[in-house]
């Protein structure tokens, strides 16, 4: 099962394919869900990355936990499981 790791503070203008390539620095990318707004199709500033082991998501929130990408710093951590 692959690990869903949470990226917080992101530019809005950031892209999946940008954060998709930043973070197959730290291993292989399953996917990446970039969370748009319904209403003005914006990005909300955030966005869910799967890695397929726990190794590899570590090295990627270690790696990635507090970097600067487009003028923002990123939070990044294992992301919480779905409620409801």
């Amino acid at each position: 099962m692959d690990i869903r790791i949470y990226v917080g503070n992101l530019n809005k203008s950031t892209t999946e394919e940008e954060i998709k390539t930043l973070f197959a620095q730290a291993g292989t990318v399953t996917s990446v869900e970039l969370v748009m707004d319904k209403g003005s199709g914006l990005s909300k500033g955030f966005a869910f990355v799967a890695m397929p082991n726990q190794a590899e998501a570590d090295k990627a929130i270690s790696m990635f936990n507090a970097y600067s990408l487009a003028g923002n710093t990123l939070k990044v951590n294992v992301a919480k499981p779905k409620v409801g």
